[in-house]
């Protein structure tokens, strides 16, 4: 089911098959460079999806397109500014590549083109591979253009032929399929790496007290450990999700056309396969409509971001001095420009506000395609810029909690002084009465009043004594407070799921089996 990087792939056009997270480098440099080629010259501006700067300074007055033959005037400078999208097209060279190989390879093979045809033009799109995206075009439309113009430069005349039995509208459907493939294996890897790490310091710690909130107030004692085992399992959903949306969208559009597939005795499914999809979309309408499945990758880009964004506001909390729970690394924080002693989490407070960003995105693509019908629309140039922001954001943000958490120095001591004297364990006295007959409720009652007592008193409930307990609550046992420590409230609790010894075991085993297993095939 996973699919290997295009750097490995691209000679011989097969993407099926590779280990999980397998030469992934290779392709993130080529990703680095072509960003990099969009922040260093001066006329292309966009960076990190900023949608509002201008797309370009200057312009070419004749830049270069697909298409014209039927007009006799050029188009204003301002409609090419407009329209371009090569600045985020970029994103996505590679995939455009190797989609090309394999309809250059069909059309040989279908005898569309000959044999020498196709080889010409494959050894040509090869070689801007090799070249990278630095020697392509940009004063061109989109990132088709670019690769079509570079290649009559390799390969000549022959390089016209590419673009038989396609159309523009099932490229970009097949490029877009292509690169969220690609992106979802290196999301696949940072969930793992951040799960390993989690599932470390989970087991590691899984003895170590510290307060459980819930309305952010002191509820119950828990464990370090169990507290960072409930984020490893956020996590495994998340992954599931992706797995899912990894499928729904390997079905392969292309040989669609512009909407109404070809005259040309093309063969769709040997491009199917060769792209690894499972099979091509059977219909070549929807297949050059749908963009269901960038909403999907954005709504798990979404879900993630949520997630990462909850972790990094109880770092923020946890690390300040009213908790004292953790000290983030001087690595991950930064510090004040007139406050010497600050340190700031600001990389968890940045992926607390870039989670915004996230959730946006998915609603601006959902708000365009509302009301499109069905074919192609120039609208969906705009599903694009989404996209990549969002799982930039997402692999960007990983990496960041795995580091924050990586390098950060969990305050122990603090945690278990913490759950002293909080009143958390007054559940651990309402269900000792409950086991000895009281009803549940009645119990409720009356350990309520006991902490209304001891309020009055001055004391915790770790510290009633036998005489203040008969003074405030003459009907509880003595040997109830046997219950009120907790270190013995965590013990008892040995529920599946609970923090207990031998609760916390049996889920960190089952933890380390669906970290260990490959992908994600079970949510738990």
């Amino acid at each position: 089911m996973r699919r290997q990087n295009l750097d490995a792939d691209v000679a011989g056009g097969d993407r099926i098959g590779g280990s999980q997270g397998e030469g992934r480098e290779g392709e993130d440099e080529h990703r680095d460079n072509a960003h990099s080629i969009i922040l260093t010259r001066n006329q292309y501006r966009y960076a990190e999806g900023n949608e509002n700067a201008d797309t370009l300074d200057k312009i070419s007055p004749e830049m270069k397109k697909l298409w014209g033959g039927a007009f006799s005037e050029t188009t204003a400078e301002l409609v090419d500014r407009f329209g371009q999208s090569i600045e985020t097209d970029l994103n996505f060279w590679q995939e455009d590549i190797i989609g090309s190989v394999a309809h250059a390879r069909m059309l040989g093979a279908q005898g569309i083109i000959s044999e020498e045809e196709a080889k010409q033009i494959i050894d040509g799109l090869e070689k801007i591979h090799e070249e990278g995206p630095e020697f392509l075009h940009l004063d061109v439309e989109d990132i088709h253009t670019a690769i079509e113009i570079r290649l009559g430069e390799v390969a000549g005349e022959v390089a016209g032929k590419l673009h038989t039995a396609r159309s523009r509208n099932d490229q970009v459907a097949t490029d877009t399929r292509l690169y969220v493939h690609n992106e979802l294996l290196a999301v696949f890897d940072l969930i793992k790496k951040l799960q390993g790490l989690l599932l470390e310091q989970g087991e590691k710690y899984k003895s170590a007290l510290m307060p459980g909130y819930t309305h952010q107030q002191r509820a119950q004692p828990i464990t370090l450990g169990f507290y960072l085992l409930a984020h490893f399992w956020a996590l495994q959903r998340h992954g599931w999700r992706a797995e899912r949306l990894f499928e729904l969208a390997n079905y392969c559009p292309l040989g669609s056309a512009a909407l109404a597939g070809t005259s040309f005795p093309i063969d769709r499914n040997a491009t199917a396969a060769e792209l690894g999809f499972i099979a091509p979309i059977p219909n070549a309408l929807d297949a050059t409509s749908d963009r269901s499945y960038i909403l999907d990758a954005l709504h798990l880009c979404g879900l993630i971001m949520i997630d990462l964004s909850r972790m990094s506001q109880e770092l923020v909390l946890f690390s300040g001095r009213e908790f004292g729970f953790i000290k983030l690394s001087d690595s991950t924080t930064t510090g004040s420009s007139i406050m010497p002693q600050k340190r700031n989490p600001d990389m968890a407070e940045l992926i607390r506000g870039r989670t915004g960003r996230a959730l946006a995105n998915w609603t601006t693509l959902a708000t365009t395609m509302k009301g499109l019908p069905l074919g192609y629309n120039r609208d969906t140039q705009e599903d694009k810029p989404p996209l990549f922001d969002s799982l930039r954001k997402v692999k960007d943000s990983l990496k960041l909690v795995h580091l924050m958490l990586e390098s950060a120095e969990w305050q122990l001591e603090r945690m278990a002084t913490a759950v002293q004297g909080d009143f958390s364990t007054a559940t651990d006295l309402a269900d000792y009465l409950a086991t000895h007959g009281m009803p549940f409720r009645q119990a409720h009652e009356i350990v309520g009043q006991i902490v209304i007592g001891c309020n009055n008193l001055g004391c915790t409930l770790e510290e009633l004594t036998e005489e203040t307990l008969a003074q405030i609550a003459p009907e509880v046992p003595a040997e109830a407070l046997s219950v009120l420590q907790p270190e013995g409230s965590v013990r008892r609790r040995e529920s599946l799921g609970a923090p207990g010894p031998n609760a916390m075991a049996a889920q960190v085993a089952h933890a380390r089996s669906l970290w260990e297993a490959e992908g994600f095939h079970k949510i738990a």
